[in-house]
C-alpha cells in the first residue's frame, strides 16, 4: 500500500484552493493522497462508515478541469469533505448510525448539508456517529467503536465523533458536524481541531429539528479561516426553514488584531468539576490571549447544576430528540445500542413525571426529569440574565470545551463513571463536557479551538463566546489566538498513528 504524503493531506481548505488556482496541486491529486490515508488507517480509527471514493473521483476531475482552464469556480471547489452520517443526501445511504436504518438509501438532500453538495466540495466519506447522535462519545452496534487518533483507548468524542477523528488524522480536508449539545464543540476539543456553533436560526436545517432552539449545524476543520469559510457557504436563510435569520452574515477569512479587547473567563461555568490539565491549558491560553494585547478578567457565574442539567435533559425527554425513541415499539428497541434503548425509558419516565406533576430523579442521568417546558423556558432566562451583562461588558468569554481531556472509547453510560479529580461525576454523559449551556442560550455563537495536550497525549480546548449573533468576535478572537501557536500545521502537531 503507498504511503499519503501527509504535507498534502494536512492542507488547510484555504492553502488548498490557493494551489488549485495556481496549479501547484491539483484536486484529484489531494483526493488521491488522503484516499491513501485514509485506506491505510480508518480501519483503525473508524472514523468513515461509507465511503464514496470512485465518484469523488470523478467530481475532482470535474474541479480540476475548472481550475486548469481558469473557468468559473465555486467556494468549496475541489475540497474533500465529510458528512456526518445523520443527514439525507440524494442517492446515499443515511444510516443515522443505527441498524435499523442501515439500508435506508436517500432520494432527497436535506437542507442542512443542501448548500456543501452544492458548493463544489467533494463528499468522499460519511463520517460515524453514535446512534441517532445522542451522545458524547462515537460508538454504535452497526459501526463499532470511533477512536481518538491521538490515543487509540479513547473516544474523538460526539455525536460528531468521526468528522473530529477524520480531521485530525488528514483523512478529509473539511467535514460537517450538528451542535444539540456539543456535539460539534466536544470532538473539536477532543481531536485538537476547530469547531463552530454558530446562533441558533443562522444556518437552515430540516424540520422537525430547525424548530429546536438547542440544534444547529456548522462546520468544523483544522482552521479557524477553513470554519469561516465553510460558515460562510452553510449560512443564511433558506425558504424551507422559517427559522433562518436575514441578512446573511459573511465572515472574513482574516482578521484585525484584538489589542485593547475586553477578554473575560470562566474556569467552571459555576458548577463544573475541571480537571486540572485541562485547568491549567486554559490558563495559559488566557495568558496567551494577554500577549495579544487584550484585557482579561476572571468572572463568576452562579448557575446551578441541578437546574441547567434538569433543564437539559428534560428538554430533550420532552423535544423530538428522545421522544422519537420513545416511540419506537417495545419489540424493536433490542434493535437500538444499549445507550438509545436507556433514552428512550428515560423519555417514558419523563411523561410519567409530567403525567404526575413532580420532578423524578434518575440516577443514571443524575438530574432531575419531569421539567416543563415553561420550567425549563424560566431557567434558560435566568441564565441569560446573569451571562448577558457580561457579553456585553466583554469582547468573548473563553472557558474549557471539555472537562476532561476525553473519556474511554467505547464508554458504557450504564456501568463506567466519570471520575474527575478523583470525584465521581453524576449523569456520565454531559458530566465530562462544559458545551451544553450554550446550547440552552441557543443565540449565543461560540468557537471551539484547541488550547493544548493533556498527560494522555489527548488535546484540550477552550470555547469563544459572544454576545448573540456577534460571530465575527468569536472568529477575530480564535484567529488571532491561532497566529501565535498554529494547531496541526507541521509534522509535530500531527498524530502519530500511521
Amino acid at each position: 500500500m503507498n504511503t499519503a504524503d501527509l504535507e498534502i493531506c494536512y492542507l488547510s481548505a484555504n492553502e488548498a484552493i490557493k494551489k488549485f488556482k495556481n496549479k501547484s496541486i491539483s484536486p484529484v491529486e489531494l483526493l488521491q493522497e488522503i484516499i491513501k490515508r485514509i485506506e491505510s488507517i480508518n480501519p483503525e480509527i473508524n472514523a468513515f462508515n461509507q465511503l464514496y471514493f470512485e465518484k469523488a473521483l470523478k467530481e475532482a476531475k470535474k474541479s480540476e478541469d475548472k481550475y486548469f482552464s481558469d473557468a468559473l469556480t465555486l467556494p468549496l471547489d475541489g475540497l474533500p469533505t465529510a458528512i456526518k452520517d445523520e443527514v439525507s443526501i440524494d442517492g446515499q445511504i443515511n444510516t443515522m448510525g443505527s441498524q435499523m436504518f442501515k439500508n435506508n438509501l436517500s432520494r432527497h438532500t436535506d437542507i442542512d448539508v443542501e448548500r456543501i453538495v452544492n458548493s463544489g466540495a467533494i463528499i468522499h466519506a460519511r463520517s460515524t456517529c453514535p446512534e441517532f447522535s445522542l451522545t458524547s462519545f462515537t460508538h454504535s452496534i452497526l459501526n463499532g467503536v470511533s477512536k481518538n487518533p491521538w490515543n487509540l483507548n479513547f473516544s474523538p468524542g460526539g455525536s460528531s465523533g468521526g468528522s473530529g477523528a477524520s480531521l485530525a488524522a488528514g483523512m478529509t480536508t473539511i467535514a460537517t458536524g450538528s451542535d444539540i449539545g456539543g456535539s460539534i464543540r466536544i470532538p473539536a476539543s477532543a481531536c485538537g481541531i476547530v469547531g463552530y456553533k454558530p446562533p441558533y436560526g443562522r444556518n437552515p436545517i430540516a424540520h422537525p429539528f430547525n424548530l429546536d432552539h438547542y440544534c444547529v449545524v456548522g462546520p468544523m476543520a483544522r482552521t479557524v479561516s477553513d470554519c469561516a469559510l465553510m460558515q460562510n457557504v452553510m449560512c443564511g436563510p433558506h425558504p424551507n426553514d422559517i427559522t433562518t435569520i436575514s441578512p446573511k452574515k459573511t465572515l472574513s477569512l482574516d482578521y484585525e488584531n484584538i489589542k485593547g479587547w475586553k477578554i473575560a473567563y470562566s474556569l467552571d461555568l459555576g458548577f463544573f468539576e475541571v480537571d486540572e490539565t485541562v485547568e491549567k491549558n486554559t490558563l495559559e491560553a488566557v495568558e496567551k490571549f494577554k500577549t495579544l494585547g487584550a484585557s482579561v478578567n476572571e468572572i463568576k457565574l452562579n448557575w446551578k447544576k441541578e437546574e441547567v442539567d434538569s433543564t437539559c435533559y428534560s428538554h430533550y425527554a420532552g423535544g423530538a430528540f428522545f421522544r422519537t425513541l420513545a416511540e419506537v415499539p417495545e419489540d424493536e428497541r433490542q434493535e437500538m445500542t444499549e445507550y438509545a434503548q436507556m433514552y428512550a425509558k428515560l423519555s417514558d419516565l419523563h411523561f410519567k413525571a409530567i403525567a404526575e406533576d413532580k420532578k423524578i430523579y434518575s440516577d443514571e442521568l443524575g438530574a432531575y426529569l419531569g421539567y416543563t417546558s415553561r420550567d425549563c423556558a424560566n431557567v434558560a432566562g435566568e441564565m441569560y440574565l446573569e451571562i448577558s451583562p457580561i457579553l456585553e461588558e466583554y469582547d468573548i468569554l473563553i472557558c474549557p470545551t471539555n472537562c476532561l481531556p476525553s473519556v474511554k472509547a467505547d464508554m458504557d453510560l450504564k456501568k463506567d463513571k466519570v471520575i474527575i479529580n478523583n470525584k465521581v461525576q453524576e449523569g456520565p454523559d454531559v458530566s465530562w463536557c462544559m458545551s451544553y449551556p450554550f446550547n440552552i442560550l441557543g443565540r449565543l455563537p461560540v468557537l471551539a479551538v484547541p488550547s493544548g495536550f493533556s498527560n494522555l497525549g489527548v488535546p484540550t480546548g477552550i470555547q469563544l463566546v459572544s454576545k448573540a449573533f456577534c460571530d465575527e468576535k468569536v472568529f477575530q478572537g480564535g484567529y488571532n489566538f491561532e497566529k501565535l501557536d498554529p494547531w496541526l500545521n507541521s509534522k509535530e502537531k500531527w498524530p502519530l498513528i500511521g
